[in-house]
């Protein structure tokens, strides 16, 4: 169950997003709080530290923005809701999950709302990852089919993997390409985690091989290649890093 609090001025909006939220995800969110202005808004949400944040860009003291900019809990799913198409961008850079514009869709709301839960589920794989303690011998070699031949592949051989439809492309460390027709997802369970994350929903790749990696979210790679970080993952990547470094 999410907690969430609404930061809107206006009273029968907070109470029609708060009617949606019951409507298209009741079981799964509840509402802790509402704030209209600048000082209710960084008191609610640091004293009730919720996970999710509807937050209307302009405030009758304020904007969204500065209300972002002074809270001291930070932790949570932000989603924007406003009539100004215009602050799109801006909110973009405060890692925002939507910019839902009123009046709000119900299959918006109800996207929004499952792209937080996909991150979440992400987020807890990564920390599995980061935690596991599983030590049992795992396989040091893969055999990719294709129409041509059977490759039979060291891991150690593999720079990355990126994903084309049902198709998946091995790239390796001679610079070989090899395409096999399964999913990027069959593959990622089968190579060690150790070494090999998803840094992106079409890219899996091999921590040995990387040469650089920039805070605006891509992967410098050994064959030249730069894979981007999807802005669900830079958390998880960067505290991997951290933790190899």
């Amino acid at each position: 169950m999410y907690k969430a609090v609404i930061v809107e001025d206006e009273y029968h909006l907070r109470e029609a997003l708060q009617m949606m939220i019951k409507i298209t995800v009741d079981e799964k969110m509840e509402i802790i709080g509402f704030a209209e202005d600048l000082m209710d808004a960084i008191e609610l949400i640091n004293r009730s530290k919720p996970n999710v944040v509807f937050m209307d860009v302009m405030l009758k003291d304020t904007t969204g923005f500065e209300v972002l900019s002074k809270i001291n809990h930070k932790d949570f799913h932000l989603i924007f809701t406003t009539a100004y198409e215009e602050f799109a961008i801006k909110a973009i850079k405060f890692s925002a999950i939507d910019y839902l514009l009123k009046p709000i869709d119900y299959e918006d709301l109800k996207t929004a709302i499952e792209r937080i839960e996909e991150i979440d589920k992400e987020k807890k794989r990564h920390q599995w990852i980061l935690n596991s303690t599983d030590v049992k011998k795992l396989p040091e070699r893969i055999v990719l089919p294709t129409q041509e031949a059977m490759h039979v592949v060291k891991f150690e051989q593999i720079i990355r993997c990126e994903t084309s439809g049902s198709y998946t492309t091995f790239f390796l460390i001679d610079g070989k390409k090899i395409i096999v027709s399964k999913s990027l997802k069959y593959y990622e369970d089968l190579l060690d985690p150790n070494f090999f994350i998803r840094i992106h929903q079409s890219h899996l790749i091999n921590i040995n091989y990387i040469i650089s990696y920039s805070k605006e979210g891509t992967v410098l790679l050994q064959d030249k290649s730069n894979v981007p970080i999807s802005r669900s993952n830079r958390e998880f990547f960067f505290s991997l890093m951290k933790n190899h470094s």
